[in-house]
């Protein structure tokens, strides 16, 4: 079972300055249009060989466009013994209905 995170309690976490890492599964054209200030990009076909510049000590929320590579990708890091992982429900599509400032693609 893979945890969710609402863009709306993902941003109330940020703007408390909660310490948590921002992992954008995308590929780098997508996170050029758009991505999550001091995110991660780690596209998800190459996330299993980076795990190493991950912690396993952070709580990781994983996002991609709309939740689907995201949910995949918290799956890899679950089995990989990462404990802390959510998928941000409905990507950054959803992340860009709540702050403006995200181009929609």
């Amino acid at each position: 079972m893979v945890n969710k995170i609402s863009p709306e309690e993902l941003q109330q976490r940020l703007n408390n300055r909660e310490k948590v890492v921002l992992l954008d599964v995308r590929e780098p054209w997508e996170y050029e249009i758009a991505h999550l200030p001091s995110a991660i990009l780690i596209s998800l076909d190459t996330l299993s060989k980076n795990f190493e510049k991950l912690s396993k000590s952070d709580e990781i929320i994983v996002y991609c466009h709309t939740g689907a590579r995201s949910q995949y990708a918290c799956i890899l890091l679950r089995r990989a013994g990462f404990d802390s992982v959510k998928n941000l429900a409905g990507g950054i599509d959803a992340w860009s209905d709540i702050d403006s400032t995200v181009q929609k693609y």
